[in-house]
């Protein structure tokens, strides 16, 4: 059995997606659900799903030690980021390395970086008059939205869009991929291929 930890800031609809597309798998599960903020929605969703859930302080987060007891707890293999908006420490880096991935809601390079979540991005893209968007999949380093990227797809920009239009079909590629490319990782992993 592979095990994930998903970590989230916000309502957790992408965390609820990957836990319930995982709860028809014998190889691989959605362990536990960590967040920085105890009144975040996604603990409820957690709890919907049977999944234990945990909050911590930004303190206790930089300081890496809390948390990486908390995975050792439940033999944590891979760790998602889903709406997770504080930077990972070096240190949680370090112990699971090419072992943490994030989903950003644009085409990276492009709108990311510290600041640059939710509809900051989806303005951001109409703002630029941009005629396609889409979802970046990533490796997690220590800088905002730089680690390699995994896997893009993109959607069109049309000019009378509103951000919540853009978010929408952004919304779909994540619920519709985002799980997807974590099996595809965490089947390649093994087999000793990645």
């Amino acid at each position: 059995m592979r095990n994930i930890a998903i970590l989230a800031s916000g309502s957790g609809t992408n965390a609820e997606n990957i836990g319930r597309y995982f709860s028809r798998s014998a190889d691989i599960g959605v362990v536990v659900i960590l967040s920085n903020k105890p009144d975040a929605g996604v603990h409820q969703r957690a709890k919907d799903l049977g999944i234990p859930s945990f909050t911590f302080t930004n303190a206790e987060f930089r300081d890496g030690s809390l948390i990486l007891r908390k995975l050792a707890e439940y033999d944590v293999d891979f760790i998602v980021l889903a709406g997770f908006l504080l930077k990972i420490p070096v240190d949680i880096i370090q112990a699971y390395p090419d072992k943490i991935i994030n989903i950003h809601p644009s085409l990276l390079p492009k709108f990311g970086g510290k600041g640059m979540y939710g509809d900051h991005v989806h303005q951001a893209v109409i703002a630029a008059k941009e005629t396609q968007t889409g979802i970046t999949i990533h490796y997690v380093n220590d800088r905002y939205d730089e680690g390699a990227v995994i896997f893009q797809k993109t959607c069109p920009v049309f000019p009378a869009d509103t951000a919540d239009d853009v978010a929408a079909r952004v919304h779909e590629l994540e619920y519709t991929y985002y799980p997807e490319v974590i099996e595809r990782l965490l089947e390649k992993t093994q087999h000793g291929k990645a």
